[in-house]
C-alpha cells in the first residue's frame, strides 16, 4: 500500500465482527462527517485487508478482541504493510493488559467504546495529527502497571504480552505436555490449544514448541 495524504476529514475505515457496532459507529460520526468521514467498514479481519488496500484510509478503527483473528492482529499487519498507515484500537476492556499489547503492535491509539462522539472525533484528529490516543483513565495507571509488568507481579510471562492463559498454557508446554495432554488437561478443544500455542509463538518471536521452550527458560519466565 501507498500511503495517502488526507487534504481534508481524516478518512476512516471501521472494522468490527458484529455489523450492529459498525453502524453504530457510523451514526456517531455523521454529525462530524466535515472532520471524520467513513470510507469504508469490514466484518471481521479477514475481509478488513482487501478493503483497507482499497480506500487507503488515513485510520483503521477497529475491535480488539473479534472472531479468528484479533484486532491486534490486524494492526500488526497494517503496520507491516504500510507503517505510514495508522490503526485505532476501540475496546470494552479498560484494562492496561491490551494497552501495552497495541501499544506493541504499533496501535497508535487505544479508546474504551463508552467514548463520546465529540471526544473520538477529536481524538481521532490528534492521531492524524501525529500524536497517540489513549483513555484518560488508563494512561493514568499505565505507569504503575508498568512497573508491574516488568517485575511479572501479575502471572510469568506477562512483560512479553503472554495473557494469563497463554502462561498457563507455555509453563505446560515446558513440562513436556503434547497439545492433547494440554487439551485434556485444561479441557480445551485442539483447535483452541493451537491458537493459544500460535499466539505464544508470535509473542515470543518463535516458530515453534522446540523455541518457545527455550525462550521461557532463556528469559527465566518460568523459574
Amino acid at each position: 500500500m501507498t500511503a495517502a495524504v488526507s487534504a481534508g476529514p481524516v478518512r476512516v475505515v471501521i472494522v468490527d465482527d458484529h455489523e450492529v457496532v459498525i453502524e453504530g459507529l457510523k451514526a456517531m460520526l455523521a454529525p462530524f462527517r466535515n472532520r471524520v468521514r467513513v470510507v469504508g467498514q469490514a466484518i471481521g479481519v479477514d475481509n478488513a485487508m482487501a478493503v483497507i488496500s482499497s480506500v487507503l484510509p488515513d485510520i483503521v478503527l477497529c475491535d480488539v478482541r473479534m472472531q479468528g483473528a484479533s484486532g491486534l492482529d490486524l494492526c500488526r499487519t497494517v503496520r507491516e504493510r504500510d507503517a505510514e498507515r495508522k490503526v485505532v484500537l476501540l475496546s470494552v476492556y479498560d484494562d492496561e493488559q491490551y494497552l501495552f499489547q497495541a501499544l506493541r503492535v504499533g496501535a497508535s491509539g487505544y479508546l474504551l467504546k463508552g467514548i463520546s462522539s465529540d471526544e473520538l472525533v477529536r481524538q481521532l484528529e490528534h492521531v492524524q495529527g501525529g500524536s497517540t490516543a489513549i483513555d484518560a483513565g488508563l494512561a493514568a495507571r499505565a505507569p504503575d502497571t508498568a512497573a508491574r509488568l516488568e517485575r511479572d507481579e501479575y502471572w510469568p510471562g506477562v512483560r512479553h504480552g503472554l495473557t494469563q492463559r497463554e502462561s498457563e498454557i507455555l509453563s505446560l508446554v515446558v513440562a513436556g505436555l503434547s497439545n492433547r495432554g494440554l487439551a485434556s488437561k485444561l479441557v480445551i478443544g485442539d483447535e483452541t490449544v493451537k491458537s493459544h500455542l500460535r499466539a505464544i509463538y508470535r509473542k515470543l518471536g518463535v516458530s515453534d514448541r522446540t523455541a518457545a521452550v527455550a525462550v521461557a527458560l532463556r528469559e527465566g519466565i518460568f523459574q
